[in-house]
């Protein structure tokens, strides 16, 4: 009887399961990671739809392309200050007038009515004036009256004091005789006293009720100076020669108070109306210098005044002419204009695209050198004009950049060229 030998196992026998197993674990992992998206968003484009440009070096012109409306200079505003009926039109619009010249009238009965009061106002006040003054010239023309007849009562009675004292001395009177006079003159000079006490307060309190009035009688016709002034401008008439314009009234129309109706424009002088974005706000001030070309020849302006107030993200200013004013413009008529923000020097550029508005001017995509891709990158611009930005930081010369189109670009952060 033979016996068995045991198997000899070698090492590939024992681990092999445990090894492949690893192999196709690590395998596995291996085509995970491969299949595993990346963090980075990508998108496929065609060349053709790209605008590329390159960095390049040149001389930032920093002005900035504007389209201003010829204005006139001068405006005065006409406005019915109380409102009326229209009665009779002077003027057309449109004619050119002198100072003075009638251009409308118009009627309100309320005013009307309200001048006829102020006048009974005053001449009822005049009237109260003339009789308090009537009566002050007669209680002081009594006071007088008074006062002379105790002046000679006094004078009567001292010198008949003085012819009794010798009498009495030889006892021709008695002494209460002469008491009685002594008392008389005494109580005479006290009634003087009072009445020219009582003189004087009349005086002062008539002369107070007098200035009372008197100033009544002023603020009255203050009041209907005014009135009156009123009532005139209803019949309206030019205060400045120029063209009438916005004129377009007819008789019996009612004009509320304060509605304006119309205007008288400066014919010879004018002045410019641009409107620009509000990114160049706080780049641009009063006295800035800009230019109109017009058939060849440039005239300088100078920005008047800057309008605080954005809408639909303009802002408004108005430039006058620093020198000779353009022949033949007329009201209306639009200039292109190239107002100046700054200094000309030399700068990086690349060209305003739309890949400012889409980015903000905070990043841009940057194409490599073989063409066929693109990465994002943060820069940092500067002033623009309407051709060029410059470059601040973030991308250096020569490089090509993706100026446009970004709309569907916004979440991208690389883009493979096709």
């Amino acid at each position: 009887m033979t016996m068995d030998k045991p198997r000899q196992i070698n090492f590939w026998q024992k681990w092999r399961r445990t090894i492949s197993a690893a192999i196709l674990f690590a395998a596995i992992a291996a085509l995970w990671v491969m299949a595993a998206p990346t963090s980075e968003r990508t998108l496929r484009v065609n060349k053709n739809e790209l605008i590329i440009a390159s960095v390049q070096q040149g001389i930032f012109e920093d002005v900035i392309p504007l389209r201003g409306e010829v204005m006139p200079l001068r405006t005065l505003y006409l406005d019915a200050i109380e409102g009326g009926r229209v009665e009779k039109i002077h003027l057309e619009d449109g004619a050119t007038i002198e100072v003075g010249a009638a251009i409308v009238d118009i009627s309100n009965t309320r005013l009307q009515l309200e001048s006829i009061t102020r006048e009974a106002q005053v001449s009822e006040q005049i009237n109260l004036l003339q009789t308090q003054e009537l009566n002050l010239a007669r209680n002081d023309l009594e006071h007088k009256r008074n006062l002379t007849e105790l002046d000679h009562q006094i004078k009567t009675q001292t010198q008949r004091l003085e012819r009794m004292t010798p009498l009495l001395k030889r006892q021709l009177i008695s002494a209460a005789e002469l008491q009685d006079a002594e008392d008389n003159l005494a109580y005479l000079k006290k009634r003087q006293q009072l009445i020219r006490e009582a003189r004087e307060a009349d005086q002062a309190l008539q002369a107070a009720q007098m200035k009372q009035l008197r100033d009544s009688v002023a603020s009255l016709n203050n009041n209907l100076t005014f009135a009156r002034t009123n009532l005139a401008s209803l019949n309206v008439k030019a205060p400045i020669a120029g063209r009438l314009t916005a004129f377009s009234l007819e008789p019996g129309q009612s004009l509320m108070p304060g509605e304006r109706f119309g205007q008288i424009d400066d014919p010879d002088h004018f002045k410019l109306m641009a409107q620009v974005d509000e990114f160049y706000m706080n780049r641009t001030r009063v006295d800035q210098t800009a230019m109109a070309k017009i058939d060849q020849q440039e005239f300088p302006l100078r920005i008047k005044k800057i309008y605080p107030q954005v809408v639909d993200g303009q802002f408004r200013i108005d430039l006058v002419f620093t020198g000779k004013q353009p022949p033949n413009i007329s009201r209306g008529q639009t200039l292109q204009l190239r107002l100046q923000m700054g200094a000309n020097e030399p700068a990086q550029l690349i060209p305003n695209n739309s890949f400012f508005q889409d980015t903000g001017g905070h990043w841009i995509f940057v194409v490599s050198a073989d063409g066929k891709q693109a990465y994002r990158r943060d820069i940092k611009l500067g002033r623009r004009n309407s051709q060029f930005i410059e470059v601040i930081s973030g991308l250096t010369l020569d490089e090509q950049v993706i100026v446009g189109p970004y709309t569907t670009y916004a979440d991208i952060d690389y883009l493979k060229i096709h």
